[in-house]
């Protein structure tokens, strides 16, 4: 429980981040994503999850052996 907040915690210092420092693009690319389909925003959720899991995966998988 304790990495899985501890993840969690990073995703939101990565997101401030990106809003900090990019504004202005980040709410370009939030209207850009409003005229996208949602079948196409679900896909790329799903490779983005799949991507992650398979790095988590990957790296623990380096770290253990």
């Amino acid at each position: 429980m304790k990495e899985f907040l501890t993840a969690l915690a990073l995703v939101l210092v990565v997101e401030g981040v990106a809003y900090a420092l990019f504004p202005g693009p980040l709410k370009r690319l939030m209207a850009g994503m409003q005229e996208q389909p949602e079948g196409g925003l679900r896909l790329a959720g799903v490779v983005a999850v799949a991507v992650g899991v398979g790095l988590v995966w990957m790296i623990r998988h380096q770290m253990a052996g």
